[in-house]
């Protein structure tokens, strides 16, 4: 009988340290020990960011990094608020502080990362200089891009919006120097790309331009993107200061990470950080 007992107590004990091995497996350990980091990104140049920049200087300080692609903008986060996602990178400051706030979420950045900056396309002109009398130009109608789309015009000398505004919350109605007599026409971002084809000029978001194949070199003029537009790599507040988000940051402030950068994503504007 005692024999019997012994049996089954040993068998729970072998049972109770395999469970909590498979556990550990699942996740990558928890917390300091974590030696599996789960990113998530949206299709396309920040899910490539993490495959072919992120990935391989992890692996070599002995992690395995995982990927999961998103084709949204909300499912990111809340897979990463519910614990699916380590982190992510997708997403700019304003965004994801506005995110957090209207879904009780505590999130903060790593570290920003290069991202791709909007251009001024054209398969009519070359150059700035040769931008015709009441040329049409395609922007965006949501205020966030629209109030970049203002802010590079007018750095690039196309026009001139009020000094007493909020350049990030600029519109239209803001203008107030247009010398080519530029003729606005707003469409949805996501629209943008094809209006390449058929508009005298459009104002394209790098992703949208990316997804377009449109090549970043090819824009008559890129935006100087203030950093709070350009994205960053997400986590919970909570593993701000576990190891693994110190290594991530640790990669991403380091001379190869911007090598890869500087060969496999030309175009990219850096941040300030970086400069």
């Amino acid at each position: 009988m005692k024999k019997g007992l012994g049996l089954i107590f040993t068998l729970l004990i072998v049972l109770v340290l395999a469970a909590c091995g498979s556990n550990e497996g699942a996740t990558g350990g928890s917390g300091d020990d974590k030696k599996v980091i789960n990113f998530g990104a949206t299709v396309g140049p920040y899910s490539d960011m993490v495959t072919k920049a992120l990935k391989p200087l992890l692996e070599e300080k002995g992690y395995t990094v995982k990927n999961t692609e998103f084709s949204d903008y909300i499912q990111p986060n809340k897979a990463l608020h519910n614990g699916d996602l380590d982190a992510n990178l997708f997403q700019h400051k304003i965004y994801f502080e506005a995110f957090e706030k209207e879904h009780n979420m505590d999130l903060s950045e790593i570290k920003i990362v290069p991202t791709a900056p909007m251009g001024v396309y054209s398969n009519k002109y070359d150059s700035l200089e040769a931008i015709e009398d009441g040329s049409a130009i395609t922007i965006a109608n949501d205020p966030t891009n629209l109030a970049r789309t203002l802010i590079m015009l007018q750095d690039a000398g196309l026009i001139k919006i009020k000094d007493d505004i909020d350049p990030l919350r600029a519109t239209i109605d803001d203008v107030i120097e247009n010398p080519k007599n530029l003729v606005f026409q707003q469409v949805e971002a996501g629209q943008l790309p094809r209006t390449v084809e058929t508009e005298d000029l459009a104002a394209v978001p790098g992703n949208y331009a990316l997804a377009a194949d449109l090549d970043l070199l090819d824009a008559l003029v890129l935006e100087n993107m203030p950093d709070d537009y350009r994205n960053r790599v997400v986590v919970n507040t909570k593993d701000l200061d576990t190891n693994w988000a110190k290594d991530i940051k640790e990669v991403i402030e380091s001379p190869e990470f911007e090598e890869i950068i500087d060969e496999k994503f030309k175009g990219f504007g850096k941040p300030e950080w970086m400069k």
